[in-house]
């Protein structure tokens, strides 16, 4: 049997979604489900994660599900199996099932419909058949407000999106509103530019060249373009928040408008980050996270190396497009270290155990600084020591570049990499020595990283000094595009007489809107400054106030090493162009 293109199936696309946006004031989705003849009783689950590693339970979303058979018009038997799966019994023919979904979070982890527009994961909103998850996918989208035009990486034909699965649907986030566009080509793809914001607040001709500037440094570096179009949908919010989320062909990126004024970097840094991500973790992927598993948590060891290391790649990347200079470079990598030596949980917690606890990074205590380090934090200092490595055993003839070369080239035969073990592998492979005491030491293990080791290779070491600095009296912690979130105050503080609790979330610092550095910020404070905080729980919207204490600790920095070699120097140089010494790639 096959329907028309007005109510659509056909075996050729046997899996339909409607999803109408009717009632944008009231944030209510409606999404109709068109079902092919299958077994007369079905399962029909809706994600209990996506984007973030986190249990959300969308579900929490959903009201109504109802259905019918489309042939009888017999309504169907439907009851709840769990609070995210359901049973569908009927006739076994073709089966429509409708239910209405709540959106309004904003943000590139979430999905989203007002009267301004609508921007969606579509594992947030789409139950699918567990029988069909593999099979073709198609969508429409009906009752668009007047105006409102549709921005996506999925395939497009007369209104009708489609997909070759269920995974890859969901991989395609959409923005629908009255958003500006502009495209351009680079190395014979097109790139497609979508800004949802306040025209006063960015100019898109001062966004472009940055984009591509750093979509030819990648493309580049790793000598490879999976991709005929690739799609980067920006969102500039007036209120707190950042972040972006990475897709195969698409990614979805906010930076606060205020942030990008005061800061146009966190535009390069986010932009570089999420579009390596469409090597590092959608095609060079760990195998205990292939297939998703949309139903509990998925647990990978190697979070580290495909988070963290993405934020290594991420400087590099930014060094190579002339968007970051060798100083500013040097300065941040010691930032860097220095906030990571002073987490007590550096002593406690290993890169993969950190790994396997990112399901618990929604929760403020596991956050603090005695309880954890964050796989992105450790992962990106561990990248930047392994490139060290692989240069020294290697007699400069490998390097990080190298490593993700070979593992780009095992993706594309459709191997998945073994975790931590799989990095290891490849990074003896690449390199021609044994690296296991390296990942035992400061992958699985917790051992101090003799960092001076490392950096005397490229003529730096670990300067520490004692100074004086601000004691703001409170630690705060950020999870993903979330405010930064008070988790302890030091008693008797000025922070604590000010009136700061625990749980309070900071949307400003000093008038301006927090960045996701905020620890970063807090350090550019002196003792004796007033700091002017305004924060929220609750209750509402607080403004704080007190003078900041002083107090001594011990800060690091990198330094060049007395009489710097030639040899010193010509790996620096090659370190920071990612290459090893041989030079550029064929």
């Amino acid at each position: 049997m096959c329907l028309g293109t007005s109510g659509a199936l056909c075996q050729t696309n046997p899996v339909r979604y409607t999803i109408s946006l009717a009632n944008p004031g009231t944030h209510l989705v409606h999404v109709q489900i068109l079902l092919p003849p299958g077994p007369s009783e079905r399962k029909l689950q809706l994600p209990v994660w996506n984007a973030l590693y986190q249990i959300r339970d969308f579900s929490q979303y959903v009201n109504s599900v109802h259905g019918k058979d489309l042939a009888s018009g017999k309504p169907l038997a439907i009851r709840a199996l769990d609070k995210s799966s359901w049973e569908v019994n009927g006739d076994g023919g073709i089966s429509e099932v409708d239910y209405d979904v709540y959106c309004d979070q904003p943000g590139p982890y979430n999905a989203q419909l007002n009267e301004h527009h609508a921007f969606f994961n579509l594992a947030e909103v789409l139950m699918y058949a567990v029988e069909n998850r593999g099979s073709r996918v198609s969508l429409i989208f009906q009752d668009l407000p007047a105006g409102w035009k549709i921005a996506t990486s999925l395939g497009n034909a007369e209104g009708i999106y489609s997909a070759d699965n269920y995974d890859r649907l969901v991989d395609s986030p959409i923005e629908i509103g009255k958003f500006e566009e502009s495209d351009f080509e680079q190395g014979g793809a097109r790139y497609r530019v979508i800004v949802d914001a306040d025209g006063a607040d960015y100019d898109m001709q001062k966004l472009l060249p940055v984009v591509r500037r750093i979509v030819a440094a990648e493309t580049d570096w790793m000598q490879d373009r999976p991709f005929s179009e690739y799609v980067f949908i920006y969102h500039f919010p007036k209120e707190p928040g950042g972040g972006g989320m990475e897709h195969a062909y698409s990614t979805a990126i906010d930076v606060n408008a205020q942030v990008l004024a005061e800061n146009p970097g966190a535009f390069a840094d986010v932009t570089a980050h999420e579009f390596f991500h469409l090597w590092n973790v959608k095609r060079i992927r760990p195998q205990s996270l292939e297939p998703v598993d949309y139903t509990k948590e998925n647990y990978s060891n190697a979070l580290w190396f495909s988070e963290g290391v993405t934020d290594t790649v991420e400087d590099y990347i930014l060094l190579r497009a002339g968007l970051l200079t060798e100083p500013e470079y040097l300065v941040r990598l010691g930032s860097h270290i220095d906030a990571f030596e002073r987490r007590p949980a550096h002593l406690t917690q290993s890169a993969e155990e950190s790994s396997l606890n990112a399901w618990l990074e929604k929760y403020s205590y596991y956050r603090q600084p005695q309880r954890s380090v964050s796989y992105y934090d450790k992962g990106g200092l561990l990248g930047v020591v392994l490139d060290l490595a692989l240069r020294e055993a290697s007699h400069d003839t490998a390097s990080l570049r190298d490593l993700f070369l070979a593992m780009n080239q095992d993706a594309k035969q459709g191997h998945f990499f073994a975790d931590s073990e799989g990095v290891r592998q490849a990074a003896a492979r690449v390199s021609h020595a044994d690296l296991e005491l390296f990942f035992e030491k400061y992958v699985a293990g917790t051992e101090e990283i003799p960092w001076d080791d490392y950096f005397k290779t490229v003529g730096l070491h670990l300067a520490s000094f004692k100074t004086t600095v601000a004691g703001p009296g409170f630690t705060a912690s950020r999870s993903f595009g979330t405010p930064p979130v008070v988790t302890t105050i030091s008693p008797g503080s000025e922070a604590e007489r000010a009136g700061l609790v625990v749980g309070d979330s900071i949307l400003q610092l000093n008038g301006h809107a927090v960045t996701s550095d905020f620890n970063y910020q807090l350090a550019q404070l002196r003792a004796g400054d007033t700091i002017h905080l305004r924060v929220r729980n609750h209750r509402g919207d607080r403004e704080l106030h007190w003078k900041l204490e002083s107090q001594e600790q011990v800060e690091f920095r990198l330094a060049d090493v007395d009489h710097i070699s030639p040899q010193q120097k010509a790996r620096r140089a090659a370190w920071l162009r990612g290459e090893s010494e041989g030079g550029a790639h064929p």
